[in-house]
């Protein structure tokens, strides 16, 4: 796993603070008051105590030989770089929570491009919310649970290894069936199925004037899909399109995305960022990201 420049990830979380520290004052005027007075400043105490868990947190895995991130915490980019996945994800998770608004709605071009900036950081890959001039309608929406699609004639849902009890849809994805038959169908294709986003092409308002160009170019398109909950991340494909509008939700997301993001609300849905990712080389594998690409 490659470092990570702690610079960027330093001010998200000194920009999150001064947030916290602004509704403080609206919420607690009494609270804040107080610390006025005593000339303290609320976000020094949680940059304090971040300070002190750091410490006895680095200590503690001196002895445990066990590396850790506290929140708020900055350590040289080697520690990081050991530290566990789950702490590194929560570091992640937090970064982009500082970002993003408090309701689920589409982001502003510089709120992208900060986020854009932190994965790259955190996974070494270049994911955007514009590639090639082209922007889904919103890159920050409710994703929905999906069924398998059928790979070829005749596909059922007993052909596949995984999430069985989720079905398999009636009819094929938008762009067609994977394969021409079970005897051309290729493990990357396999993957392609297990790895596929439903976007909302329909939307787009140059989809009917550009379509053959517009389809061509979301067929198979690499995309990087993140709960900004948890900090787990998928690299996926486009493979299908939807979800309707009246749904509430802006991506739909096959059964093996769902289960590792963790998005288990109750009705199969939850907060995502979906960027695409610049893999002119197709150097990027498919699925959960877990390393940094190096």
């Amino acid at each position: 796993m490659g470092s990570i420049k702690t610079s960027k990830l330093r001010a998200a979380l000194e920009r999150h603070a001064a947030i916290s520290e602004s509704k403080l004052g609206k919420r607690h005027p009494h609270a804040a008051s107080w610390f006025a007075k005593r000339g303290i400043r609320p976000g020094d105490i949680r940059l304090h105590a971040a300070k002190l868990a750091g410490a006895g947190a680095l200590a503690g895995a001196m002895l445990m030989g066990t590396p850790f991130i506290p929140k708020g915490a900055s350590f040289g980019t080697d520690k990081i770089a050991n530290a566990p996945l789950d702490s590194i994800q929560s570091l992640f998770s937090d970064n982009l929570k500082s970002l993003l608004p408090s309701s689920v709605h589409p982001l502003n071009p510089e709120t992208e491009d900060q986020i854009s900036n932190i994965i790259e950081e955190f996974w070494g890959i270049r994911a955007t919310a514009k590639l090639d001039g082209e922007h889904l309608n919103t890159t920050y929406g409710y994703m929905g649970a999906e069924q398998h699609l059928p790979r070829y004639p005749g596909d059922s849902v007993s052909q596949h290894d995984a999430y069985q009890q989720s079905g398999i849809t009636p009819g094929k994805g938008a762009w067609g069936y994977f394969a021409n038959s079970r005897n051309t169908l290729t493990d990357d294709l396999v993957q392609k199925e297990k790895y596929y986003v439903a976007v909302q092409t329909l939307y787009l308002p140059d989809w009917e004037t550009r379509l053959p160009y517009l389809r061509e170019w979301y067929k198979y398109r690499k995309v990087m899909v993140i709960n900004p909950v948890n900090g787990k991340t998928v690299v996926a494909v486009v493979a299908d399109a939807g979800p309707a509008n009246w749904t509430g939700k802006s991506f739909g997301a096959s059964p093996e995305i769902m289960a590792y993001l963790d998005m288990k609300d109750g009705a199969q849905r939850g907060p995502a960022i979906l960027f695409f990712v610049d893999d002119r080389d197709n150097s990027i594998a498919l699925g959960p990201v877990e390393r940094r690409n190096k």
